[in-house]
């Protein structure tokens, strides 16, 4: 069978850092990014599950989400 590769410690971080944080709050926070850091961050930034993508795709401002 097929061995599972373990999480990159760069994919882990991303991932935490986009679940916690607006990418235009790191920006502001740090002088500089490296560029893969950055695209890893902005990857795990969008949602992964059809249910979040419709959520966020109807999401109008000022109403509340339902």
């Amino acid at each position: 069978g097929s061995l599972l590769q373990p999480e990159s410690l760069l994919d882990a971080a991303a991932k935490r850092v986009a679940g916690s944080w607006a990418f235009e709050r790191v920006e502001g926070r740090f002088q500089r990014i490296p560029e893969p850091v950055q695209r890893r961050i902005v990857y795990w930034s969008f949602p992964r599950s059809e249910r979040q993508i419709c959520m966020y795709s109807s999401f109008q401002p000022g109403r509340a989400a339902a």
